[in-house]
This record gives structure tokens, sequence and C-alpha cells, in this order.
């Protein structure tokens, strides 16, 4: 299927192998992580295979991927200075609500970042800040259905789920959108001016995807996987961000094998900048919604004007259309809105909703992105022209979903905790202090692994290629 939807010919991965090994036991859900997930993971690692081939002239690598390595990756472990850092905020997580109403139900409340925080608090009228407790948020919501709290924060583009059953969530008009766009979507853009067919520079050391410039503009995991998969393989990744604008505490593990710099796209100089930038790119990778950079000029029909032959890569959270197209999400948000949540925690016998043990959707999405990119890639050698690149979390959340489940036993209720096996991590001094983090799980035999760069906090790198 993945292969199809890529537009990729019929021989193009079936003349490479794959070396497939391990399971998926360290991290237990009913639901098929250790397909899902290793499965794009393969995908992209035999789609570098075969542009390695294609520019080198050789036989393709045979690609090895161990599903406890890709698990692995997914769980985003990491320490600076031997220290693990929290990623969630006190009040981000599942919460009983609506008792006082008698409409009992759930919500999933995203407040990582400080002003979708300070949105919420206001919402339910506590004091802003870190001082409020994850008690006074549950208290207050008692006064709140599910469904009321989500639509009043989505107004406010704040990031809230109601908990809803698989069965709800398909009777939803934004589920239907979904289901009708493919997992993976690569279309060619029109232009003005169609670029020639073009292999892109010559790769050295023998890395499948050296001299690529790739322009990274995400910031929450999904696009941050796939444009660190593609720096994994040899890609040159300028990761931009915004001055003042808010990251998470995985930057320092998602910046693994890139550059990093500050531009800011609201002045002239910055949008002159960002237009020299993408004249020399051959991907352009966005994470924002469906229509919010088309003030700048960075839509996918705009940026193929200015740089034919790019391949442009989106990542959302609902997919390209439907009511939820411009809508605010997160891998998290996601899993309770379309019901993985309330059937995992169903399989698991439990009272209430169950997270995976992974946030599964956004590294799933990156890989396949990333896989997309390069399948685009492919065919723009051999066909010319721009591509579009478009995956979302939803979609992927309902590919995770048409696997089915499987029973779970009740002594693999404990959520996975510590370290990843040794064998899997690596070790590097980076501009954020001394990081430990999984190593990149797709392996292509023969060929150098590694990051070409090591990460850098937002502006260590100037923004040039």
């Amino acid at each position: 299927m993945l292969r199809q939807q890529a537009g990729l010919p019929a021989q193009a991965l079936e003349q490479g192998a794959l070396a497939l090994s391990g399971d998926g036991a360290a991290y237990p859900s009913s639901f098929c992580l250790d397909v899902a997930a290793p499965a794009a993971v393969a995908a992209s690692g035999l789609a570098s295979a075969l542009l390695y081939q294609r520019r080198q002239q050789r036989a393709m690598p045979q690609v090895q991927v161990d599903v406890g390595h890709v698990l692995a990756e997914c769980s985003g472990y990491f320490t600076l200075d031997g220290e693990q850092p929290n990623l969630w905020a006190p009040i981000s997580g599942l919460y009983a609500c609506g008792a006082d109403v008698g409409e009992p139900g759930w919500l999933r409340i995203h407040a990582n970042f400080d002003h979708h925080r300070d949105g919420v608090l206001r919402l339910l009228g506590l004091p802003t800040g870190a001082a409020t407790t994850r008690q006074q948020v549950a208290d207050a919501l008692q006064g709140w259905t599910a469904q009321a709290a989500e639509e009043r924060a989505a107004a406010l583009g704040l990031v809230v789920a109601a908990a809803r059953s698989p069965e709800a969530w398909q009777a939803h008009p934004q589920s239907a959108a979904v289901a009708a766009q493919p997992l993976l979507s690569i279309t060619q853009l029109d232009s003005d001016q169609p670029a020639a067919p073009r292999d892109g520079p010559a790769p050295a050391q023998h890395r499948p995807l050296a001299g690529l410039r790739v322009l990274d503009l995400t910031r929450i995991l999904a696009g941050p996987v796939a444009a660190r998969s593609l720096a994994a393989q040899g890609a040159d990744v300028l990761m931009l961000n915004g001055p003042g604008l808010p990251n998470i505490e995985a930057i320092a593990d998602m910046s693994r094998g890139k550059r990093s710099a500050l531009l800011d796209l609201k002045t002239p100089a910055g949008q002159q900048k960002m237009a020299a930038l993408l004249d020399q790119a051959h991907v352009l990778l966005q994470g924002y919604r469906p229509g919010a950079l088309d003030a700048l000029g960075l839509d996918p029909q705009s940026a193929a004007r200015q740089r034919p032959g790019i391949v442009y890569a989106s990542l959302s959270a609902y997919g390209r259309s439907g009511p939820w197209a411009d809508r605010r999400g997160f891998d998290s948000l996601v899993q309770t809105v379309c019901g993985i949540n309330w059937a995992e925690g169903q399989a698991f016998g439990s009272a209430g909703l169950r997270a995976l043990p992974l946030q599964i959707l956004d590294y799933s999405a990156g890989f396949l992105l990333a896989f997309g990119i390069q399948a685009a890639l492919y065919r723009q050698a051999k066909q010319g022209g721009s591509w579009h690149v478009q995956v979302s979390l939803a979609r992927v959340a309902q590919w995770l979903q048409s696997m089915g489940q499987r029973p779970v036993a009740a002594a693999a209720a404990t959520a996975p905790s510590g370290a990843p096996p040794d064998a899997y991590l690596e070790e590097m001094d980076t501009g954020f202090g001394r990081l430990r983090a999984v190593r990149h799980s797709a392996v292509l035999q023969g060929l150098p692994g590694g990051w070409p760069h090591a990460g850098q906090p937002p502006g260590g790198d100037p923004p040039r290629w």
C-alpha cells in the first residue's frame, strides 16, 4: 500500500532487501505499535537505499530494522548531562469532567507551551501561571461538559480534546473527511516554470542523501522526526525558528543532525533571507495548519513558482479538508479524539482512558513523511516538476486502528520506564549539553551512519547553506 500511494514502480523497493528483527514486547499495547512504526521506518530506509542506488549507480544496500529499536526511538528517550527532562507540563493530560452538570466525560489538555496553558486557565476562570495546580483544573472541569470545553477551547486557538469512543469518532464528519484522504499523499504541483528532472548534487561519503538541502520549519515531534530521519541519511537540514517562538524540551533530541538558525519571517529582511534559502533548497518541510503560511508566500504553489523542482512536505493534525482541517492538534489529542485512548483502556480493563505507551502517531507520521519526501525526490528525478507530500496525524491514527487490536496480558499493565538498551543509544556533545539518546533505527548495511551535525539551540548556526 505504501509503495502504491507513493507512486513508486512495483520493482522499485523490491530490489532492496529488508532484514527485520526484534519485537515490541517492551512497549505493551493492544494496538499494533510493532507493525505501524517499523513499517514506516522500513519504507523510509528502503527509499533511502533506492535513492542511493540511483545516485551512486550501485546495488541497493540491505536495510536493517530492529522492531525494538524502532519503538525505543519512538519513546523519545534522552538525557541531558545525565538528567532526563520532564517532557510534560503539570496540567497536561487526561481529566474526568462534567460531573456537576450531569454529563460525565473525559477531556485531554495539552499545555506544554505557556500560552496554551494560560489560555486554558483563563477559559476555566483560574489564575494563569505555573502555580495553578492540576487539582484546581480538575475541580473546575466538573462544571464543563467535554464537548463544550473542546469547542470553546478550539474557538480560542487552544489545544483541548474531548474523548470519544471509536464509534463516536467514526460518526463525526471530520472522521469521514480524514478517511477520504490517502495515508500518504504525493501530488505534482502546477508551476509556470515546470522543473526538469534532476538528481540533485552527487552524494559524497556514500551517504544516500548527502548534498540534499532541507529547510525544516517544524517544531513539534512529527515534522522534526521526518527532518531528523533525512539527516540520518546525510541530508543537510537547516532548522529555522522564529525569534521568541517557544520550543519543547525535546528540541535537544530533535536537533540532532541539523543546523539551527533564527529567522523572523515577519520582517522584510527575514523574508528576503528565506527567499534566498528557498532558491537553493531541495525540500521544504512545514507543520503548520493548512493555509497558515499563505500570507508569507510559503504555500505549496508559491514555493513551487519561486523554486521549480521543490519537494514541499506538509504535516497537519486533521488533514487538509473537513470542518477540523484548520484545528490545532498533537499526537496525544488525536489519540483521545479518535477513540484510541478509549479502546486501549477497554483492552486493559481500565475504568477510564489509557494512553498508548508511545507517541506513535507523531513518530509514524514523521517516518512516513520522510518516506514520502524521498519518494517524491525519486519521482522528480525521473519526471521533473515540483511535488507536494502530505501526511496527517488523524489519518495515521485511522491506519493504526485499521490493524485491529490484540489481547493484552495483565502483566503488561505497567508502562515501561527507564532507559532503552545501551545497544540502541549514542552519546554526543551538543549545544544543549551532553546528550544521550536513541540512534536512528533504519540502518543501511555497509553505509556510514551518524549525524552530519551535533544539535544546537535555535540561533546556534547562521541562516545559510
